[in-house]
């Protein structure tokens, strides 16, 4: 099939990914403020726990939906996977997201532990977007005139 019929699904993932980006930023300041607020004993806005919650699932959402793209527009366009760098880098990022879900699903009172891994865990998140990132670029440099 030729790019140009891929068009619309290359602009999708454009979007996703820009919107994950976004998520990702939101989810760092509310995580900020909730670590603030229990480091420091002080009560947090009771809607921002849920708001939390709720962004990392848009995140989970969108990360799933840009792993659907490039499976579908990378088979239709060359037939096979593994065309560059940018597979290991999205499979590398699926996984991080789908491993702070775990982890904050394993957040509790008495498991401290898991707020650490949590927050690791996305630290490194920030690393796999960067170069997710730079290899979507480089793919999108092969179909630019």
């Amino acid at each position: 099939m030729d790019l140009p019929s891929f068009l619309w699904l290359w602009k999708i993932a454009a979007w996703s990914m820009g919107f994950s980006i976004l998520a990702y930023l939101i989810l760092a300041g509310s995580g900020t403020v909730l670590l603030f607020a229990r480091m420091t004993d002080r009560q947090r806005p009771d809607w921002l726990r849920p708001f939390h919650y709720w962004t990392g699932g848009v995140m989970v959402g969108l990360v799933l939906l840009l792993l659907a793209i490039g499976i579908v527009g990378t088979i239709g366009h060359y037939g096979t996977l593994g065309h560059s760098f940018h597979l290991l880098a999205g499979t590398i990022v699926v996984g991080l997201v789908l491993a702070s879900v775990w982890s904050a699903a394993q957040i509790s009172i008495g498991a401290s532990w898991a707020r650490s891994l949590h927050r690791g865990i996305n630290l490194c998140l920030f690393v796999g977007f960067a170069w997710v990132s730079w290899t979507g670029w480089v793919v999108v440099q092969k179909y630019l005139p």
